[in-house]
């Protein structure tokens, strides 16, 4: 018998949820026998990588239940005690996310996030194609500061309402249908790649660079983009023509979707003063971001940042940047006047600051936090247990590879792995165990582990390789069968840029 939520009753169901949550420690136990010649530590490390690793792609138990395995199985394993185990978890970068991610929802709160979704479609015509290009575009933008789920959020509505709008012709709206939605996930996707704070495995490396190489310059946010922005534009243009020329054909097609868009964009009026003065913090804290480090090439400073020119500020980081602009959105007062919407990110509580915690607290995800705090913890334990050492000797064969053929097979790996589980979670999986092997084949590790960062965030296949593609399936309008004939080609065209960028 099958219920109206889906799922099986009864011991099938029991028993379907009951292997994979078995499933863990008995492959971690199984890992340790076969490897307890190299050691116990090594032996147990590799078994609870397995363990986390299992759990997080079957999500036999919550992922960031599963986050926080380290802190109680180090201290039995032997591997670290908890003090040091607990730090990874309130990391330095973990801050930055958590106040990116607030200022990001003073973006919705105050309904910002519409407007500028609005005037991006507003100003590329009617036509199906441009149509797709400015979703596509709007999604890219909002996601490369706001959470990359709330981006394609924002957009699925208005994506709907023009392949819904009766007065276009029938089939051109039918036509539009899928590859329109699919440029809301796709567009929300590569957007997020684009800077640090578009997507989690992006800090991810940003903190483990750090952890790893402490001799070694930081990764900064205007690094980042510099080296990010020009790939996610090549890639979002490729996959505009892919959506509008080569797996659909648009071409020839005309909506009358552009007037309906400025109807809405007319319906919000002016800007508000609350719109006004969170869009003012967002652009203080992306410029504080974007010019805090100095961009290097060569021996040559390109560009000289605010922490190398005044020696007061050299320790204020990007997470300090992050942490101040949320708290001004807790400072700054609200207006008081409530706006006639039913968008419940659009309004304030009278005579309250542009952010409420309670508000916050019900829309951060808080475990992210913590996922992102045990990829650190196993990063550590990788490394302290000696398996690092161990991965990398066995596997230093690999390096004999040429560059750009090494880079193709473990964006290849990563990105096979994301369609499977969390993306975050593949990221904190994968950089320490990479990072190992870039030591033993005596390469830069940042020519490795930045495509392979990036290739975390592809997964463009299947409708659970990330809550963008779960959304926009979950409209019903896009067959399976469609979403993974496209989705390969995506997929395909991510690796092969990650290996022309990467890979010489």
């Amino acid at each position: 018998m099958i219920p109206w939520s889906g799922r099986p009753v009864g011991g099938r169901f029991r028993m379907r949820r009951l292997l994979p949550l078995l499933a863990g420690p008995v492959v971690a136990t199984l890992a340790y026998a076969l490897l307890r010649h190299l050691g116990a530590q090594p032996a147990a490390m590799a078994g609870l990588v397995a363990w986390m690793a299992l759990w997080w792609i079957t999500e036999a138990v919550p992922i960031p239940v599963t986050s926080i395995l380290p802190l109680l199985l180090f201290p039995v394993l032997g591997i670290d005690d908890v003090p040091a185990t607990a730090a990874h978890y309130g990391k330095e970068i973990i801050f930055l996310f958590l106040g990116g991610f607030i200022i990001a929802l003073g973006i919705e709160r105050c309904g910002l996030h519409r407007r500028i979704a609005l005037r991006i479609m507003a100003a590329v015509g009617s036509s199906s194609s441009r149509l797709v290009l400015g979703v596509m575009a709007a999604c890219a933008l909002l996601s490369m500061w706001i959470n990359s789920t709330a981006a394609v959020l924002v957009m699925l509505p208005i994506a709907l309402s023009l392949v819904d709008d009766e007065d276009a012709p029938a089939e051109a709206r039918k036509r539009l249908t899928v590859p329109l939605l699919l440029g809301v996930a796709y567009g929300a996707t590569i957007g997020g790649m684009a800077t640090p704070v578009g997507t989690p495995p992006n800090l991810v490396l940003m903190a483990l660079w750090k952890q790893l190489y402490p001799g070694q310059d930081p990764i900064g946010f205007g690094q980042w983009m510099a080296t990010c922005l020009p790939l996610t534009t090549v890639f979002l243009g490729i996959a505009w023509l892919l959506l509008t020329r080569v797996a659909f054909t648009l071409k020839g097609d005309s909506l009358g979707g552009a007037d309906a868009v400025r109807q809405r964009l007319n319906a919000l009026g002016r800007p508000s003063r609350d719109e006004r003065l969170a869009g003012a913090v967002f652009a203080l804290v992306a410029l504080l971001w974007m010019t805090g480090d100095s961009i290097k090439q060569g021996g040559s400073v390109l560009f000289t940042g605010w922490r190398d020119r005044a020696e007061a500020v050299k320790e204020v980081s990007d997470a300090a940047v992050a942490v101040m602009g949320a708290m001004l959105l807790f400072l700054l007062p609200a207006s008081k006047r409530m706006r006639r919407t039913t968008d419940a990110y659009a309004t304030h509580e009278e005579g309250r600051s542009l952010m409420s915690w309670s508000f916050a607290e019900r829309r951060v995800p808080w475990g992210v936090l913590l996922l992102i705090g045990g990829g650190f913890a196993l990063a550590a334990g990788v490394d302290k247990a000696g398996l690092s050492t161990i991965i990398g000797e066995r596997m230093v064969g690999l390096g004999t590879l040429p560059l750009p053929m090494l880079v193709a097979v473990v964006a290849l790996i990563v990105c096979l792995l994301s369609e499977l589980g969390s993306n975050t979670a593949t990221a904190s999986l994968v950089i320490p165990i990479l990072a190992a092997m870039a030591t033993r084949w005596g390469m830069d590790p940042q020519r490795i582990l930045w495509p392979a960062t990036l290739a975390a965030s592809l997964g463009f296949m299947l409708p659970v390789a990330s809550p963008m593609q779960t959304i926009v399936f979950g409209t019903g309008r896009i067959p399976v069968r469609q979403m993974v004939r496209v989705g390969v080609w995506m997929d395909l065209v991510g690796v092969i840029l990650l290996m022309l960028i990467f890979g010489w």
